[in-house]
């Protein structure tokens, strides 16, 4: 892999300074604004310059875990020397790799209680980056617990969380706690609750909600002004006005051997020389239905294979702390599966039919839109509605592609647009990108990736 040079942005550069000033700090920067870079940056300067750490957990969501800090840390220059280990799996794999030698070690949420357990009182990790800080705002979950144990072992903590949304202020307590130790906010979760908010929903017997009292919002942000870097999009105004982030996706062991048998088997099926554009067509979208984790069969029925993809897409989703996303899919099994994936998470879920559904979209009543790029890619303004867009399955076509984008990115929206990818590492979801990247003849880029790929199998065969 060729190492990039780093060329930090003013933002990026302001945030770097503050992780390396401050012994505690929450940053609540939107998604796909580079927080794992700005915090690999500071982590490499803190033990490499300054000597101020030695041992670095990342606590990640499961699919982030498994690649994200590790490919982000090989893909920079300046960060050749940083060793990342994932710590996943069996118990006994998690403590072979914790006993792997390393800088910063990754592990995913749900194992902090195991992990706190396994070390008891020689907790060794002085510095703790704790990515999507949001999932860590319950305190009465065992996570959260787990981590005020063995807090006063750590002396550098880091939250990193997309910019919280109004409705979320109750849920800061915990992850300011987490900072400060109860410092701001109070050590007592009743306490802050009955200073900064007042019962919303309640029957008689029981509050179901609350509500934030009146200026609140501006006490509760002057509080934790000093140890938060919380930034809004004319924040970043040297941005260009359009991001784009690949997010990679790790099949387990089981998707992984499966894709690649079928993979196998349908290519092994064509001969290189004989592949035209048709055939071509064919092969390349049932593997990028593969990709996305259920392929047709014969009789037009959707199979699943894996559920990797839609795993990082509700990661994703949680990422955005609220954020409303403009969700393309490629196939009518994506759409399916990817709704009833996000039945029951209390999102409003839509998807794109009519007049009525941009309307709302606009006004902000949306939060999921569902859309198929072919039917959105002309004449909708859904500017107004948000600025993420996620592309769940890409398509070869650069057209279609560009045009679908522009829905958010156009005249009247306020803020930078970001634009996800997630694609299958090793999959033909990267070959799409890097012909959509290309802007090249598409035809041409799909018999190729194809070519290159039916070789790669027969010589495996060999």
């Amino acid at each position: 892999m060729n190492n990039v040079k780093f060329m930090p942005h003013a933002y990026q550069r302001y945030c770097i300074n503050r992780l390396l000033a401050d012994e505690a700090l929450g940053l609540f920067l939107d998604m796909g604004l580079g927080k794992t870079v700005i915090t690999l940056t500071a982590i490499n300067d803190l033990k490499y310059n300054r000597f101020a750490v030695s041992k670095v957990l990342v606590v990640a969501p499961k699919k982030v875990a498994e690649i994200t800090w590790s490919k982000e840390a090989a893909k920079w220059d300046h960060l050749k020397l940083l060793r990342v280990v994932p710590v996943l799996g069996t118990a006994a794999k998690r403590v072979k790799a914790l006993n792997t030698p390393a800088d910063v070690w990754v592990i995913n949420r749900e194992n902090v209680p195991w992990l706190v357990e396994y070390y008891r009182n020689a907790w060794p990790f002085d510095m703790v980056v704790l990515d999507e800080f949001s999932s860590f705002k319950n305190h009465q979950a065992k996570r959260f617990k787990a981590l005020t144990w063995v807090r006063k072992h750590i002396a550098r903590v880091v939250g990193l969380t997309g910019t919280p949304a109004p409705n979320g202020l109750l849920d800061l307590w915990a992850q300011i706690y987490l900072l400060d130790e109860g410092e701001r906010l109070g050590r007592k979760i009743t306490h802050f609750r009955e200073r900064y908010f007042e019962p919303d929903q309640r029957d008689r017997d029981h509050v179901f909600s609350y509500a934030p009292k009146p200026g609140a919002d501006e006490i509760i942000q002057r509080l934790i002004g000093d140890i938060c870097v919380s930034m809004k999009a004319e924040d970043y105004l040297e941005l260009p006005d359009c991001i784009t982030v690949t997010r990679p996706v790790v099949l387990d062991a089981k998707a992984k051997a499966a894709y690649e048998k079928l993979e196998r088997e349908m290519l092994l099926e064509v001969d290189e020389t004989t592949i035209d554009a048709g055939s071509a067509a064919v092969l390349t979208n049932k593997l990028l239905q593969l990709c996305n984790g259920a392929v047709y069969d014969e009789k037009r029925e959707a199979v699943e294979i894996h559920c990797c993809k839609i795993e990082a897409f509700l990661e994703l989703v949680e990422g955005l702390n609220g954020k409303p996303a403009l969700v393309f899919y490629n196939f009518q099994h994506d759409l399916a599966r990817l709704k009833a994936a996000l039945k029951g998470s209390g999102l409003r879920v839509r998807e794109l039919r009519g007049p009525q559904d941009e309307e709302d979209w606009n006004a902000r009543k949306i939060d999921i839109l569902f859309a198929h790029p072919a039917s959105a890619a002309y004449g909708l303004n859904l500017q107004k509605g948000g600025n993420h867009v996620i592309w769940f399955g890409l398509n070869w076509s650069l057209e279609l592609y560009q045009q679908a984008n522009k829905r958010l990115h156009r005249q009247g929206q306020a803020e930078k647009v970001i634009i996800h990818h997630l694609a299958v590492e090793g999959g033909v979801d990267e070959d799409v990108i890097a012909a959509l990247e290309d802007k090249s003849g598409t035809q041409d880029r799909l018999m190729n990736a194809l070519k290159a790929r039916i070789e790669r199998v027969n010589s495996g065969r060999a």
